[in-house]
């Protein structure tokens, strides 16, 4: 028999003009009456008279969640509990939140009857799903491919820079990279490149460079393949993943065959982690640090205050070397509860996108777990001495010093934004980019293209939409050129 142990969906009635911030209060209310949380959410639903609401849409987009819409002749069909005859007046049914809940949940069960604000109605349900329970997993459902078809988890910046002849702001690899003494280094490799890859020297270089036994050390065909192999290894009952942030952990969890739910932060708060953002229920949890895109620095101690016995947390720490000190750095973290497991990549200090080098920090038993779960020699010999040359003093120093440079040069971006109307910062950036927010920016995204710019668009990140770019950090003359063009495009 099935258990009913699935993900929420809820169902939502609302009057024309009721803003987001009464639906969502109303949700929160709902939802806590029943013990459970926003995060356990995967989807809203409503008739298709209300789909268009401005409130209903910024709801859902807070939440990270689908907006779904039936026809009214079709929710008349499902039987509810607490029919109304003014609603069927009104939308053509006698039950919006009740029935839109239901028909997302088929096989499921209501946990939260018709709940009401003075404009507004939600009604809660669970899907029925049946669990994996040698794997720990649940198989891919319908609400995983519709989360996944709503924001393009696949999409990445280097697609908006395959035009030839763009000022590339949508990457955030370090310009001028590898350096000089690198690529020697990379040359001289490929002399042994008859040999099979050894990657004892490296594995030792990071562990040494962190400070930690070797065994705790996995070296990866970068950071997108230990997501992958988390994806794989790790059972989970709740799976919840911090965002808006970079988008391959989740998309890994999903093709592993985990039910995800979205912790989505909030603009309003400059996108930090606050109390109670995490439910207490999730045993794994993934949080970048700092994050794609928001360029929010969460302090270690709040990141750390994450972990838990019986919780996996997983920390996304491809940026931290572009912070000044690594100040919230967590690899040297070993005495934290549960189990937790911090991403490096080499990526985006040492314009290493193409070699593909990244390592995993983590208790020696899972390190074990996921080399098992590696197919035979996985990190080639050029990217192994990528990973011991970029770990070696004269490396680190030199990745310092271009942190300290890179918080100038974005202090100059940030000043240059601040004088154009109506593009907005929130948070505090402390990375390689910068999250802005602006009305019409996919229309600005394209006239800055026709004036030799390539920038990030936002809308594939769960929780933003369509009025957000992501622009990479760039030398003050490139930052001054850029701004120049996007003043222009954004001139009334």
């Amino acid at each position: 028999m099935e258990e009913l142990d699935g993900p929420l969906v809820a169902g939502v009635g609302a009057r024309p003009g009721t803003p987001a911030e009464e639906i969502l209060r109303l949700l929160d209310e709902a939802l806590a009456g029943a013990g459970l949380h926003r995060t356990a959410l995967v989807l809203l639903a409503t008739v298709e008279a209300r789909a268009a609401e401005p409130g209903l849409q910024e709801a859902a987009r807070t939440l990270g969640v689908p907006l779904a819409a039936h026809p009214a002749a079709a929710l008349a069909a499902v039987p509810v509990p607490h029919p109304s005859e003014a609603v069927r007046a009104a939308v053509g049914t006698p039950g919006v939140a009740e029935a839109a809940a239901l028909a997302e949940a088929p096989g499921g069960v209501l946990l939260v009857p018709k709940t009401a604000s003075a404009r507004a109605t939600v009604a809660i349900a669970r899907r029925s799903t049946a669990h994996q329970r040698d794997a720990g997993q649940t198989p891919p459902t319908e609400e995983s491919t519709a989360m996944s078809t709503e924001f393009d988890l696949r999409h990445h910046g280097d697609a908006e820079v395959r035009s030839a002849g763009l000022v590339d702001l949508a990457v955030n690899v370090r310009t001028g990279t590898p350096p000089g003494w690198l690529r020697d280094r990379l040359a001289a490799a490929l002399g042994d490149l008859a040999a099979y890859p050894d990657p004892s020297a490296a594995r030792a270089a990071v562990a040494a460079r962190h400070g930690r036994p070797v065994q705790e050390v996995l070296l990866t065909a970068g950071a997108a393949e230990a997501f992958v192999l988390l994806a794989r290894v790790l059972t989970a009952r709740h799976v919840c993943v911090v965002h808006p942030q970079f988008t391959e952990p989740e998309a890994a969890l999903r093709d592993a065959g985990h039910t995800v739910h979205r912790a989505v932060l909030s603009a309003a708060e400059g996108f930090r982690l606050t109390p109670g953002a995490v439910p207490e229920e999730a045993d794994l949890v993934v949080i970048g640090n700092p994050t794609n895109p928001t360029s929010v620095l969460h302090p270690a101690e709040d990141v750390a205050g994450l972990a838990r016995p019986g919780r996996t947390l997983v920390v996304d720490e491809a940026f931290m070397d572009t912070v000044p000190g690594e100040s919230a750095a967590l690899t040297g973290r070993r005495d934290l509860p549960g189990r937790v497991v911090v991403l490096r990549s080499l990526t985006k200090t040492w314009g290493l996108a193409g070699l593909r080098i990244g390592y995993v920090l983590g208790p020696a038993d899972l390190i074990a777990e996921l080399a098992a779960a590696q197919p035979l020699w996985p990190v080639s010999s050029p990217a192994l001495t990528a990973a011991e040359e970029c770990s070696a003093p004269a490396a680190l120093a030199e990745a310092e010093a271009a942190a300290r440079d890179l918080a100038g040069h974005r202090a100059h971006l940030l000043a240059g934004l601040a004088r154009i109307p109506g593009v907005r910062v929130h948070g505090e950036p402390a990375s390689s980019f910068l999250l802005v927010e602006l009305d019409g920016a996919a229309k600005v995204r394209e006239r800055l293209r026709e004036a030799g710019f390539a920038v990030r668009r936002g809308d594939t990140f769960p929780g933003l939409g369509p009025d957000w770019l992501r622009i990479a950090v760039r030398d003050p003359a490139t930052s001054d050129r850029f701004l120049t063009a996007l003043a222009a495009v954004t001139a009334p």
